[in-house]
C-alpha cells in the first residue's frame, strides 16, 4: 500500500518492525515541486517504544495483516491485564507496559473495547472514541460558574486529570474524548 494510505489504527511493518498507527499528519507542500508528507506516530509493538517517521504519498509501505476484535476487561493484577474476547470467551493476557496510554481510559464493564490481533496474539487495544468516567477528586464547584469558561483539574476513576468546568463537582459522570484527552460534556 502507498503511504498517503495510512490511517489511524492500521498496523504497518518498518525495518521490520510493526508499528501500530496512533495518528497522521499531513503536510502540504509549500512550493510546487513540493512533495506531500505524511507524518505518522505510533508505537513499536514489541517494543513499545514510540515511533514517528515522515513518508511520501506515494512511497510504498508494507501493512500488517490484522484483526479486530470486541473484547472487555475482566482484571488486571501483577501480569498485566486480563480481556475477553465477546464472541469466544477467550482470555487474552495483555502487558501493562503496552497498553499504558489506553489504560488511562479504561474502567470496568467499558464497552466498545477492541483487541488487535495478529497470529493469534494481541498486539494492542483500540478505544472507543470517547469514555464515560466519574469524578472522583476536583474542588468544589461553584454555582453560576457556567457563564465563564474557567476550568479546574478533575482526577477521574482510572486516575486521569482532564480539565473540566468549574461548576462541575465529585460524583459527576462526564465524557472524555481518548484521542486528545479532552472533557466534551456531562456523560
Amino acid at each position: 500500500m502507498k503511504a498517503n494510505e495510512i490511517k489511524k489504527g492500521l498496523v504497518i511493518q518498518v525495518d521490520g518492525q510493526n508499528i501500530l498507527i496512533k495518528s497522521v499528519f499531513v503536510q502540504s507542500p509549500s512550493s510546487r515541486s513540493g512533495n506531500t508528507l505524511y507524518k505518522a506516530l505510533g508505537r513499536n509493538i514489541v517494543s513499545g517504544q514510540k515511533f514517528e517517521r515522515s513518508f511520501k504519498g506515494d512511497e510504498v509501505v508494507d501493512s500488517v495483516d490484522f484483526s479486530r476484535r470486541s473484547v472487555q476487561l475482566l482484571y488486571r493484577d501483577d501480569d498485566g491485564c486480563t480481556f475477553m474476547d465477546s464472541e469466544t470467551y477467550d482470555q487474552f493476557l495483555v502487558d501493562e507496559a503496552m497498553i499504558e496510554e489506553e489504560l488511562a481510559y479504561i474502567s470496568d464493564g467499558l464497552e466498545g473495547l477492541n483487541a488487535l490481533v495478529a497470529d493469534e496474539k494481541v498486539i494492542g487495544i483500540e478505544l472507543p472514541s470517547t469514555v464515560a468516567l466519574k469524578i472522583t477528586d476536583c474542588s468544589p464547584g461553584i454555582k453560576g460558574g457556567s457563564a465563564s469558561a474557567r476550568t479546574k483539574p478533575a482526577t477521574l476513576t482510572t486516575g486521569l486529570v482532564v480539565q473540566v468546568p468549574e461548576y462541575l463537582e465529585i460524583g459527576e459522570v462526564i465524557k472524555v474524548n481518548t484521542e486528545t484527552g479532552e472533557y466534551i460534556s456531562r456523560a
